[in-house]
């Protein structure tokens, strides 16, 4: 029986989507990328924002258009928006089959089976549950890139962030385990492990009563085949002299930190829930570029939030120019219901989000422009990721770029490379956030 596998949103959801994948697998199902051919679809969706949440929903009206001609027996939703709107599915969506939570995705091969059997059964577990499935999963990246998801849910109850609704408390994975996974990956090719979570600073603080994080980058960066290990989100007020010192030594951590502080303004800081204040920001920011100097920051934030004044905005705007980032992300705030963010009267217009947005990624074009710049001349190590055959050009990542969400630097060579290979390259010239060079 054809399945075909749709997956929505952040990496995260893409390593349950793989081990989903492994499971199907193993049951003997096969896998297709063409919805026509599908007679099984399954949806792994995100609702984290409002326009998270209305992708997936017209994903979902788009797949049940499948079971008009009788072909596909079986639509199956996953993930985020099912756990958090399991009711209002049922009674708008009746083409949809089965469910299954964030916290029972290792049920998706008795879910289709039920609902081809004509039973359908949903699985929602309690919130707290971590699932561990005995599969290899599907490497859907490429194979020399790989997430490997250290923990799930969050403590932090941040005032505008629906995450602990949906994922449950902070729940790390056992070293063990994430060892024994990274070797299976790095068997298969991969060259570059990105360690997420929804806070991956805290690793550990449940399951051995302290921070661990240091011990599992040490341990996995002993795994023959692995080159990079990178960081995704960490979240400032966890990030420990030990970190710091891990980080400087490389061995395999890439000097690259995911760090979303979200605001600089000290009033809206506290307004979200933020555990930190902008001298404090600041002030880790300098000692991270003190002790490793070629380190590369990226950071996120939102605009917008419920009660922010145009000094709040100004004083963003002056952090953006003073703390230069590297990589820098805006978002406008959403409105999430049941956060008690969404429940404030103070809410700021959507045209005034838009317009601040905009304003502060003008600011921060100009210093990623000027960045770029600076880079010209640089010798670095780029990881292969693919050739543009008319341009006869190949294109890659440095230890300076996550994938999907920083630039690629493109350059000549005259050798074939495949992807995941690794070559040293010359930066000739900068054109807006991309770098171009050539292979020596």
């Amino acid at each position: 029986m054809n399945v075909c596998f749709i997956s929505l949103g952040c990496d995260k959801n893409l390593v349950d989507s793989e081990v989903m994948l492994g499971l199907l697998r193993d049951a003997g199902y096969s896998l297709t990328e063409t919805e026509e051919d599908a007679e099984v679809i399954v949806i792994n969706t995100c609702c984290f924002i409002h326009d998270a949440k209305q992708e997936s929903i017209d994903t979902i009206l788009e797949m049940a258009e499948y079971k008009k001609d009788g072909r596909l027996k079986a639509l199956i939703v996953a993930g985020c928006l099912a756990e958090r709107y399991r009711k209002e599915i049922e009674e708008q969506i009746p083409e949809v089959d089965a469910m299954v939570g964030t916290t029972s995705y290792d049920a998706i091969v008795p879910v289709i089976e039920s609902v081809i059997a004509g039973k359908a059964q949903s699985v929602f577990r309690e919130m707290d549950a971590l699932p561990l499935p005995d599969t290899k999963r599907v490497s859907t990246t490429g194979g020399y890139t790989n997430y490997l998801k250290i923990a799930e849910g969050c403590d932090k109850h941040c005032t505008y962030c629906a995450i602990p609704k949906m994922r449950g408390n902070y729940r790390s994975i056992p070293m063990e385990r994430l060892i024994a996974e990274a070797e299976f990956l790095a068997e298969g090719g991969c060259r570059e492990l990105i360690l997420v979570a929804q806070e991956t600073t805290l690793y550990g603080i449940d399951l051995y009563h302290k921070k661990s994080l240091v011990e599992l980058i040490d341990r996995l960066a002993a795994i023959s085949g692995i080159s990079w290990i990178r960081l995704l989100y960490c979240y400032p007020e966890e990030i420990t002299d030990e970190l710091i010192e891990r980080m400087k030594r490389g061995e395999k951590l890439c000097h690259y930190l995911d760090m979303p502080i979200q605001h600089a303004s000290d009033q809206i800081l506290h307004a979200m829930g933020r555990r930190t204040n902008r001298a404090e920001l600041e002030k880790l920011i300098a000692k991270l570029r003190s002790e490793i100097p070629d380190i590369v920051l990226r950071t996120t934030l939102i605009t917008g939030f419920p009660g922010e004044t145009d000094k709040d905005h100004e004083e963003l705007k002056d952090f953006i120019k003073k703390m230069r980032f590297d990589r820098l992300g805006v978002f406008p705030y959403s409105k999430e219901e049941g956060t008690p963010a969404a429940k404030r009267k103070d809410q700021i217009l959507k045209k005034v989000k838009t317009k601040r947005q905009k304003e502060l990624m003008h600011i921060q074009q100009q210093i990623a422009f000027e960045n770029a710049e600076g880079m010209i001349g640089r010798v670095l190590d780029v990881m292969v990721e693919g050739k543009l055959v008319k341009e006869d050009v190949f294109l890659g990542r440095s230890y300076m770029d996550a994938p999907k969400v920083d630039g690629y630097i493109f350059f000549y060579g005259q050798d074939e490379y495949l992807s995941g290979d690794f070559v040293r390259v010359k930066i000739m010239e900068a054109k807006g956030y991309d770098l171009i060079g050539k292979a020596i």
